[in-house]
């Protein structure tokens, strides 16, 4: 009996000490684990920040709607997958009952649009912009719509419409690739995240986006809601403020549409199929305007995008108008590649002071390479090949490099200075723009061409002996066979012709509208070289926090001051002597003097494009403007009066008199100019603690 009691009182103080544990020590561990079993954490999505131009003006902004969505997985648990919801959702928002089928699918190769594009743990978007009514009914009538929620959600809007959309980007739902591939949306995913697929959307994603917030909330046994046991508010995203200005971009992308339109109208076949226009401040290698057409309004993303929208976006009917021809078209520049060519033969050796000769054609080997409808100059000099644009004098510039360096058989280490002067323009590389998916252009060479050869080879070697069956005309598919045969045999070889044409910007050269702006940008700056920036400031939403993007130096030119300001003073004659003289006929250049150069590329195949580069004030230079119509004819004709046009619109001039011409010139007249003191603000706008904005300066 003692041994029994004794081993009673020990059981009982065992007892007695083990829930003394887990009440007093352990009471804090033990109250968490409870809380966790009954609570529910609810991630709150951030208000996504603005996107500005450098006054304030709103270029990206939300508006607040309501939104009609489903839960995937439990409209697929539900024994008909859903359909009796659907077709009951389908009649309180009076829409198809297939469209909604269409848009609870997830989107993959073989499914078309609409489809859901994000991941499916998020609620699937059914209808945006719903009427309050048929929400209700929706939220009163929960029974009857298991799986179906209606509440207000963030949409991104574009007050410009198609205004910088390929700049600006646009928002789509998160993937279940990129929830696995990025931590940061991983831990903030809040169920009905969008992320930035292009442009600014996507480069400053993360600084857009903000913080979500976290809202514990306390869960009885029956799974309702009985309180918030704590909550942290979320960060909403900064305000973007971007070089950009919406006047000037307006300006542009007009100049863009009627030049387009006047170039079709000259009955010679230019189709004008596509254009760009790129306006940076040289000082700073701010982006001001960039506008691509053909172009789209990024509305078309909201709410999901159909299968016919979607195929159009991607098609060259269209246009491709996703496609930014301002950083991702390639094209030949033509003679407004002369400024390096001319750096590179004064690199080389020849002389500023010299004379050289401009006959209408020269003949290299057998081929005969002429000036622009053969019309020849004489004895000129560098200045006067840059006015008159003499391909003749830069055709022996490049003749005579190839042949220093060795022809056919080259040295062992050629020199490649014209190829080299373009890289150092910034040409063959990207430009480092704030910007996704820039192209590079291409600088070709005896490298390049042996790494060409190799990658092709194969396959031409087999159409020599083929040829080109599915060819019709005859004539044509022993031609395309006698290439290929050449192309198999000899075609690492860097020729004559090839390097005759490299020098006026032709054959394999290709550079990009943004690429070709800032090299001129780097000549008016006499000589130092910026990385383009769209983006300037971040700015908080109470406006109490700034931070700046600062302009990033990329080198300088290698050509020395002599040569540069030989250039630049060169350049400031073509709009008032030279190719461009007819553009700017009448154009006030006693007020604001332009310095640019006209380019005519042929591409076999396609009509003449057209290219204008160019800076101004030549005296005290602020912007470069370079102006690409692919198909549009020559420089002068084309490209020139648009660029003039935007000239005009920055600095507030306007034909007079519906551009009446007066004693042989078209007048101008002072209007209200889109940059008043034809600078872009120097202040950043202030954003006030309520969030209005307000203008830069005010």
């Amino acid at each position: 009996m003692l041994v029994a009691q004794v081993l009673v009182y020990s059981l009982f103080a065992v007892l007695v000490g083990r829930m003394w544990y887990l009440q007093v020590p352990m009471n804090e561990h033990y109250r968490d684990l409870a809380v966790a079993n009954h609570s529910q954490k609810l991630i709150v999505p951030a208000t996504r920040g603005q996107i500005l131009d450098s006054s304030g003006r709103p270029l990206v902004r939300n508006r607040t709607e309501l939104v009609v969505s489903a839960d995937y997985h439990a409209l697929h648990a539900q024994e008909d997958n859903g359909t009796a919801v659907l077709r009951k959702v389908a009649q309180v928002l009076d829409v198809p009952e297939k469209e909604l089928r269409q848009r609870i699918r997830l989107c993959g190769p073989e499914v078309s649009r609409p489809c859901w594009p994000g991941s499916p743990y998020q609620p699937v978007t059914l209808a945006e912009g719903v009427d309050a009514k048929v929400a209700l009914q929706i939220l009163e009538r929960q029974e009857d719509f298991p799986g179906i929620t209606a509440q207000q959600h963030a949409v991104r809007e574009y007050p410009h419409g198609e205004r910088a959309a390929q700049v600006l980007g646009y928002l789509q739902p998160v993937t279940q690739e990129e929830l696995e591939a990025r931590e940061e949306l991983r831990v903030q995913f809040s169920g009905v995240d969008q992320v930035g697929r292009d442009g600014l959307e996507a480069q400053y994603d993360a600084q857009l986006r903000g913080n979500a917030g976290v809202r514990t909330l306390g869960v009885n046994s029956k799974g309702r809601i009985i309180g918030v046991l704590d909550e942290k508010p979320p960060e909403p995203g900064m305000h973007l403020v971007t070089h950009l200005d919406e006047r000037v971009q307006a300006v542009t992308e007009k100049a863009l549409k009627r030049g387009m339109k006047r170039a079709r109208g000259l009955g010679r076949g230019y189709v004008a199929d596509s254009a760009a226009a790129v306006v940076l401040n040289v000082r700073n290698g701010g982006v001001v305007a960039m506008a691509s057409m053909p172009t789209y309004d990024p509305e078309v993303w909201n709410g999901g995008i159909d299968q016919d929208d979607y195929d159009r976006m991607l098609s060259k009917d269209a246009g491709e108008p996703l496609i930014s021809r301002a950083l991702q078209g390639q094209y030949p520049p033509g003679s407004t590649f002369k400024v390096s060519s001319l750096s590179a033969a004064v690199n080389n050796g020849s002389s500023l002071d010299g004379t050289y000769s401009c006959p209408g054609s020269i003949s290299v080997g057998n081929q005969s390479f002429s000036n622009y409808a053969g019309r020849g100059h004489g004895s000129i000099s560098l200045h006067r090949a840059i006015v008159v644009s003499c391909n003749t004098v830069f055709y022996k510039f490049g003749y005579d490099m190839w042949k220093e360096d060795g022809g056919v058989t080259p040295a062992k280490n050629p020199k490649e200075v014209m190829a080299n002067t373009a890289r150092d323009f910034g040409f063959d590389a990207p430009t480092g723009i704030d910007l996704p998916n820039e192209s590079a252009g291409r600088i070709p060479d005896r490298q390049w061409k042996r790494d060409f050869w190799e990658a092709t080879r194969e396959q031409k070697c087999k159409r020599a002996k083929t040829g080109y069956p599915e060819v019709e005309d005859a004539s044509r598919a022993a031609y395309l066979k006698k290439l290929a045969r050449e192309h198999c045999e000899i075609g690492y070889q860097w020729r004559a012709g090839e390097a005759v044409n490299f020098a006026i910007g032709q054959g394999d050269v290709l550079v990009t509208p943004l690429q070709l702006a800032n090299a001129y940008a780097a000549v008016a700056n006499d000589g130092t070289q910026y990385e383009p920036r769209v983006g300037k400031a971040f700015v908080s939403a109470d406006g109490k926090q700034t931070k700046e993007i600062p302009p990033k130096k990329a080198g300088e030119l290698d050509i020395d001051d002599r040569t540069l300001k030989y250039l630049q003073k060169a350049l400031t004659q073509v709009p008032k002597k030279g190719t461009a003289a007819g553009a700017f006929n009448g154009f006030p250049q006693d007020k604001v003097s332009i310095a640019g150069k006209t380019g005519s590329a042929t591409i076999v195949g396609k009509e003449t494009t057209s290219w204008f580069a160019s800076y101004a004030p030549a005296d005290d230079p602020q912007f470069a403007v370079a102006v690409l119509v692919s198909q549009g004819g020559t420089g002068g004709t084309t490209s020139a009066p648009i660029a003039r046009e935007i000239y005009e619109g920055i600095y507030g001039f306007a034909p007079s008199e519906g551009g009446a011409e007066k004693d042989g010139k078209k007048g101008t007249k002072k209007v209200e100019p889109a940059l008043p003191g034809g600078k872009p603000p120097s202040e950043l706008p202030e954003i006030r603690p309520d969030g209005i904005i307000a203008a830069a300066g005010e």
